[in-house]
């Protein structure tokens, strides 16, 4: 058989090659292919050991099998051309022979590859082998998690005073349940440690941007995911600093359960908890949010200060329940009180020894073992905007509240009227076909242009498009605010996910907070504590429905100089005069 005849063959055969052999290797080869078929089966053996061991698939096997078949007939074939030509050959020759004989021994040649290749051998077959070790471990990810929308989905706000610990304990949940690998976390740590920070690592899964690493002070709306045996978790993790109130209002909006962190740390649980503080404030912004479920977690546990100790951790809850009852949760039903210590995960996955006084549930198998939420998912759909920008098209992000969304679905964007359509839908990251209610979603969307759309806007379904206006009439309950407030006073409006200026035009009536009743005459003015009905007008349009129709649209908070003003919800919406 003439050596010529060979070069084709292999250069056809180029496309299967997966990795080639040393240069030594292969005149070891020469020698011993004299001997043929003693020695076929020792090379062959070789290779069954390493065949990607960690992907022994039945797939596999049968290509070894038909290999070692191929590799009998053929390896006498080619070790004669090699035998006939010079003993010593140039190195360039043998790689086009090389090339042909991974080939022949496919497996081998996988094998050979993984201990390294030498010279422009390596550069030609090494990225063959790349792709085909990086093709088998794709699909490992994605099966467990296209069940995981099944799962009921539940979006947990984590709420509470600047360094209460909010970040921390997400990204010791995201460790705990396997979210986030060992190694990227001493990661983190290494790099906290150079900025002598070494306590904030276990935020740094949660707090992406540069600035809020360099500051340790979470700015922005995280986000994250984590799964347990019955249900599917997103964890917002809401900004603590009274200067991003509104990211935090924005967070709260999405969530179905609220993880209050309090420090029982001497002086900073105070700290949070006077007026002023954003342990007040957040609980209160959660409740108006419409979040009913409320865990308090009494963080910081394992502090010198305290200890473990009961009296700090009763001492929290004492002061903290007449303030959450007034709030309006019912401490019996809605709040859960549970020690914990963020920074070394005690009591979040595990019961801990260092505190026996406590008999519940840790932290993650307390959430699993929550109630189901009640979700109609045959109701219009509501999607609120929370976020939007350009990849590929225009892509938005919201939680669905109500309805259901599908894949190439019809819908219109509000107060615009813009018709678009979903071209593609990913709940936590995942692509799926359609979307219930209660999930975070990011669609992109055909038909708009993402200049115009903002926070704050809303996808309905053609049939049943929500109400927009600018005139409403609401009942305001009056929190916090020094003198009185008349008509014509101005402040910003929090109503789902859409940030208004809105200006109070009428008090209509004040209402009695024990009786309900209405005032007959009309007031001038209205001071804290009190509540009343009045008519708001906004400086622009905006969606919204009555509280009594769709609770999640017709809340809202009023906010005025970095303070959160008053709460209240939509009874009316006024027709405007032409």
């Amino acid at each position: 058989m003439d050596p010529t005849d060979t070069a084709p063959d292999s250069w056809e055969q180029e496309d299967d090659v997966e990795a080639t052999i040393d240069g030594q290797l292969d005149s070891a080869f020469t020698a011993l292919n004299v001997k043929a078929k003693p020695f076929v089966p020792n090379v062959n053996a070789a290779e069954f050991v390493p065949v990607f061991a960690t992907k022994a698939h039945s797939e596999n096997l049968d290509s070894v099998v038909a290999v070692e078949k191929i590799s009998t007939m053929e390896v006498s074939e080619i070790a004669a051309p090699l035998e006939n030509g010079d003993a010593e050959m140039t190195t360039e020759e043998p790689w086009d022979q090389k090339e042909a004989e991974p080939n022949e021994e496919e497996p081998g040649g996988g094998s050979c590859g993984d201990r390294g290749l030498s010279g422009a051998a390596t550069e030609e077959a090494a990225p063959e082998v790349m792709e085909e070790e990086e093709e088998t471990p794709a699909p490992k990810v994605p099966p467990t998690q296209p069940d995981a929308p099944k799962k009921e989905h539940i979006n947990v706000v984590f709420i509470g005073h600047v360094d209460a610990g909010k970040s921390t304990i997400g990204g010791q949940i995201m460790y705990l349940t396997g979210m986030v690998d060992k190694r990227t976390l001493e990661k983190y740590e290494r790099e906290a440690k150079e900025k002598s920070r070494e306590t904030w690592y276990l935020s740094w899964a949660l707090d992406t941007n540069q600035e809020e690493r360099d500051k340790g002070k979470t700015v922005e709306v995280g986000r994250a995911y984590f799964e347990t045996d019955k249900k599917h978790f997103t964890i917002l993790d809401a900004p603590g600093h009274k200067c991003f109130v509104p990211n935090m209002i924005g967070g709260a909006s999405q969530a179905d359960l609220a993880v209050l962190v309090i420090s029982a740390r001497k002086g900073e649980f105070e700290t949070g908890f006077e007026k002023g503080g954003q342990t007040r404030e957040h609980a209160m912004l959660a409740k108006t949010a419409g979040v009913k479920h409320l865990i308090v977690l009494v963080n910081k546990m394992d502090d010198p200060t305290v200890n473990w100790s009961l009296d700090r951790y009763e001492e929290c809850k004492e002061k903290l329940v007449p303030f959450l009852k007034k709030v309006g949760f019912n401490p019996k039903k809605d709040i859960h009180f549970m020690p914990c210590s963020g920074l070394t995960g005690a009591n979040l996955k595990e019961p801990t020894d260092m505190c026996s006084w406590y008999t519940g549930l840790p932290f993650i198998p307390h959430l699993d073992n929550l109630p189901h939420l009640n979700r109609s998912s045959d109701g219009p759909v509501r999607l609120p905007i929370v976020d939007k920008y350009k990849d590929m098209g225009t892509v938005i992000l919201g939680k669905l509240e109500s309805g259901s969304i599908s894949k190439a679905q019809q819908l219109v964007m509000m107060p615009n009227r813009h018709v678009v359509e979903v071209l593609s839908l990913l709940s936590d990251d995942v692509e799926t076909d359609d979307a219930s209610p209660g999930e975070n979603l990011k669609l992109r969307l055909k038909g708009i242009e993402e200049e115009e759309i903002l926070p704050g806007f809303i996808l309905c379904n053609a049939e049943n498009l929500c109400h927009t206006g600018r005139t409403f009439d609401a009942q305001i309950v009056i929190i916090e605010h020094k003198s009185i407030i008349c008509p014509g006073y101005n402040a910003v409006l929090h109503i789902h996910t859409c940030i208004e200026e809105v200006q109070i035009t009428a008090i209509i009536c004040l209402v009695d907070k024990k009786t309900g009743d209405k005032s007959k005459t009309r007031p001038r003015f209205v001071k804290q504590d009190q509540v009343c009905i009045a008519r708001l007008r906004t400086a622009g349009t905006i969606c919204l429905e009555t509280f009594k129709d769709f609770p999640q649209m017709g809340r809202f908070t009023l906010r005025d100089e970095g303070k959160t003003i008053a709460i209240g919800k939509v009874l009316k919406l006024v027709a405007e005069r032409d």
